[in-house]
């Protein structure tokens, strides 16, 4: 344009500055600004407004500055816009100072600031604003329920929510895709999912965010199977999937165990986002095959990632720890330290938690006085946690009462419970008793310790106690949580229960449990049935036994793959003694891989053995 001798004007300029803005051009920006000084148009108030907002969203703030001062032009669209710039700096405080400067504020203002305060995680605040606009008489516009709505998603702000709900039906908005998205995932994060469903199914026309918002909200409460199902109707429904809807699939399938909807995902995003700089996908692959059972992928796509940021490297030193690696997650913890990753205190869970089931007492201590000596890290509890069950585990009771006597902080129920399960597995009764009463004083409604003393009592074979546990338990009307296990199929995930009979394939599946127990028997497996809470007679303790939810689980693999397929197996409890004898011997009488992931650790049991070396 200038080439040919023609000069920019009042008109093109503010395009040209926007252009610059949204395209990072800071250069060309000044160039242009150079311009609109020779020309004497720093006073024309759309140029004036232009210049501001360039800078601002180029993060050229004391620019930015500068040309507000200067004019004598400061109004609500240019007070606007330097807010803006200031929040997107994390400069929320001088966007809070200019705020109050504002002279007159219109509803470009107020949306302004509500949103500043929004994207800077500040959730409470911006409803304060919100409110402080309504006693103001501002009318709110679609932009300013867009923030209010998020802010009260992250909150758990309902009511509020709800009133922005009915705002949308008085006005008869209920057809606007932006504002309905944002109602599903405010009503599906403050855990109201039958509202959010009813909304999402009344779209005519779905986007992408409306998958997934709706997605995402199964996912954030913990409906897993639903949040899969959601995402194979978006798949029928021909709605092209991007990274957000992957970082809500994910975690889905890293609980439910769904290797092969993972590896489905991995596939689509190499094929569509191999360019993606989102570093936060893979680090989500890498904890996806970990859980899942596959740590050979884990730790190829970590060996992909490049640059590695900090979470991808928790992720597989936290992998490898759980699926018994002990050496090798260390070894990449000496990796990432001489790599000049500073670790953070997810770290050196991870690290800790490796020592734990490795039994590495003396690391551990390292470990745990390099966290706090060498990295300034404070300790908190989860640390105290790995430490305590690394002690418990080793059976150093004595150790592991000093430590919580010299803890910081009170010991929470985890620390508690995790001692309770030490005693057990070293029957240190009188122990277990002094530490259950810590437990009860934490939750007293809570069955989990309840039955973990029970445990204790029924392996020393004292009944009259166990009998004496039950009642409370029963008495309060506590439940116990039940064990459910769960294996993926042909992208399928099958979940049982414990005795379970609603699989149609149930007659298939017992008629394998009468030949595995069988064949158990010939391999000279004697049940322990001190693993079975009641007192009852030794042959229905045994029964009892037999229909655990990862021997259904397990069953209900082998008859629905073929010979030498390896089985997975998610449970949502830590696996018993029995189970996990009788598993080890089921390897090798089928001649499979089995990879089961407790609510501890995996267990790899192949030919009899099992990777956790009898130490879980």
């Amino acid at each position: 344009m200038l080439l040919a001798g023609i000069e920019p004007n009042s008109y093109t300029l503010p395009f040209l500055l926007k252009s610059c803005a949204q395209f990072s051009g800071t250069q060309e920006g000044k160039q242009i600004h150079t311009h609109v000084l020779k020309m004497g148009l720093e006073s024309d108030p759309f140029i004036h407004t232009s210049l501001i907002n360039m800078y601002a969203r180029n993060g050229e703030l004391v620019d930015a500055r500068l040309v507000f001062d200067k004019s004598s032009l400061r109004d609500a669209v240019s007070f606007t816009a330097l807010i803006t710039g200031y929040a997107s700096g994390g400069y929320l405080d001088d966007a809070r100072r200019l705020f109050d400067e504002i002279p007159v504020r219109d509803v470009v203002s107020w949306n302004a600031i509500i949103a500043a305060y929004v994207q800077s995680g500040r959730f409470e605040e911006a409803l304060v604003f919100f409110q402080e606009m309504l006693k103001a008489k501002a009318e709110p516009s679609e932009s300013t329920m867009i923030s209010v709505l998020s802010a009260c998603a992250h909150s758990g702000s309902l009511d509020l929510g709800n009133w922005v709900m009915s705002w949308v039906e008085d006005r008869g908005l209920e057809s606007n895709l932006r504002l309905v998205n944002a109602l599903i995932n405010m009503y599906s994060k403050c855990g109201d999912l039958e509202k959010a469903q009813l909304l999402f199914d009344g779209i005519r026309k779905k986007d992408c965010i409306s998958w997934n918002v709706m997605i995402g909200g199964y996912t954030h409460m913990g409906h897993y199977r639903e949040a899969l199902d959601l995402f194979q109707q978006m798949q029928q429904s021909n709605e092209e999937p991007n990274e957000v809807t992957f970082l809500s699939i994910l975690p889905a399938c890293t609980y439910l165990g769904a290797l092969e909807i993972g590896i489905w995902v991995h596939a689509y995003l190499d094929r569509n986002f191999s360019n993606s700089s989102n570093t936060s996908l893979y680090t989500s692959l890498i904890d996806m095959y970990a859980k899942c059972g596959n740590i050979e992928s884990a730790k190829q796509v970590f060996d992909s990632i490049n640059p590695k940021s900090l979470a991808s490297w928790n992720a597989i030193i936290s992998g490898l720890a759980m699926h018994g690696h002990f050496d090798s997650s260390l070894v990449f913890f000496s990796k990432m330290i001489d790599e000049g990753m500073e670790p953070n205190d997810i770290t050196f869970i991870a690290v800790l938690s490796a020592c734990s089931h490795g039994g590495l007492v003396e690391l551990g201590h390292q470990y745990f006085n390099s966290m706090v000596e060498d990295y300034k890290i404070s300790p908190k509890l989860q640390h105290y946690g790995c430490m305590i069950d690394l002690l418990g585990r080793a059976g150093l009771f004595a150790e592991a009462e000093a430590l919580i006597k010299n803890m910081e902080m009170k010991p929470d129920a985890a620390i508690w419970s995790s001692l309770l399960g030490a005693c057990k597995v070293h029957g240190n009764v009188e122990l277990a008793e002094v530490v259950s009463n810590h437990l009860f004083e934490l939750e007293p409604e809570n069955p989990g310790g309840y039955v973990l003393l029970s445990n204790v009592y029924a392996a020393a074979g004292k009944w009259d106690d166990v009998a004496r546990i039950r009642t409370k338990i029963n008495d309060r009307g506590m439940k116990k949580v039940p064990g459910c296990s769960s294996i993926e199929v042909n992208s399928v995930v099958h979940e049982f229960l414990v005795d379970d009979k609603t699989h149609p394939r149930s007659k298939d599946i017992y008629r394998m449990l009468d030949e595995i127990d069988k064949l158990l028997e010939l391999a000279g497996h004697v049940p322990d049935t001190s693993e079975v809470l009641h007192d009852i007679e030794e042959e229905q303790k045994e029964g009892a036994l037999c229909y655990h939810s990862e021997r259904l689980a397990i069953a209900f693999g082998l008859i629905s793959t073929i010979p030498g397929t390896t089985i997975r197996i998610v449970k949502n409890l830590r696996v018993c003694g029995n189970c996990h004898s009788a598993t080890k011997l089921i390897s090798k009488i089928f001649n499979r891989d089995i990879i089961a992931r407790d609510r501890n650790r995996f267990h790899h049991f192949k030919n009899g053995s099992c990777s956790c070396m009898d130490y879980w």
